[in-house]
């Protein structure tokens, strides 16, 4: 039976973000939710120990205000989760994330299968599950639509530009999965209650075998701005022509 391990992150609801009056963005009102790649990533850890049974561990690192999204992500039905925090951690650079999620997964728990979406709900820079497979020195499989095990493998079926690879890869192996892969399930109230229940390990700056610190800095960020120019084309010859000029002038290309 195996031991899947899903990571996930706690992410700003970019629903909640607001532009303000000089273009800047507002992040005083947001609300913050598990990343959505991140709840296919746990949906699908679920479905296969439902289905070949073994656990489910949620493992997730953060500041200690993400509190709220290890309960959410219990929810969704992994039985125990890792919280890994500091107040550092919130402008990790991903290949500091997956260093660290190295280090806990590596020296605490057993597993056979580790689940990651394709990347975050908000840098989503696509590098932590590689990352992670190469500093436990296992196997990774990105971008999985459709994913099953059959005895000490993982059979997995990929969208590409020619078709649908299916590739295959010895256990214990690293998954990252697309979105087509399931539908998440939306936590009731039983599954909530439920969630206050199941085991969170904790583990803190102090608890690391090395130091972790801030690796990004925001320098400026401002709202996107679309200007319409409101020109009308025509489908005959001397309109395309002007149209082709209009987006010359524009520089859209040379």
């Amino acid at each position: 039976m195996p031991n899947i391990i899903a990571c996930y992150k706690w992410v700003i609801d970019e629903a909640y973000i607001r532009r303000g009056s000089g273009g800047e963005l507002d992040f005083r009102s947001v609300g913050y939710k598990v990343s959505e790649y991140d709840r296919n990533a746990i949906e699908e850890a679920t479905r296969l120990r439902d289905e070949f049974g073994g656990s489910v561990t949620a493992v997730t690192v953060g500041t200690p205000e993400a509190t709220k999204g290890v309960k959410d992500a219990l929810s969704r039905g992994p039985d125990k989760a890792y919280f890994i925090h500091d107040e550092s951690f919130d402008t990790l650079e991903p290949s500091q994330t997956a260093t660290l999620l190295a280090d806990v997964i590596g020296a605490n728990m057993d597993f056979d299968v580790i689940i990651c979406g394709e990347g975050s709900g908000d840098l989503y820079a696509q590098q932590v599950g590689p990352r992670l497979a190469e500093n436990l020195g296992i196997p990774c499989i990105s971008f999985a639509q459709k994913v099953t095990i059959e005895g000490d493998r993982i059979i997995a079926e990929r969208k590409v530009e020619e078709g649908i690879e299916v590739t295959t890869a010895p256990l214990p192996c690293l998954i990252t999965v697309i979105p087509d892969i399931n539908s998440p399930r939306i936590p009731g109230v039983k599954d909530t209650l439920m969630a206050s229940k199941k085991e969170v390990v904790t583990i803190t700056k102090e608890d690391l075998s090395e130091t972790y610190d801030s690796g990004l800095q925001t320098t400026g960020m401002v709202a996107a701005k679309m200007e319409r120019s409101c020109v009308t084309f025509g489908s005959d010859a001397g309109d395309i022509t002007g149209f082709v000029e209009a987006l010359v002038k524009e520089g859209v290309f040379k």
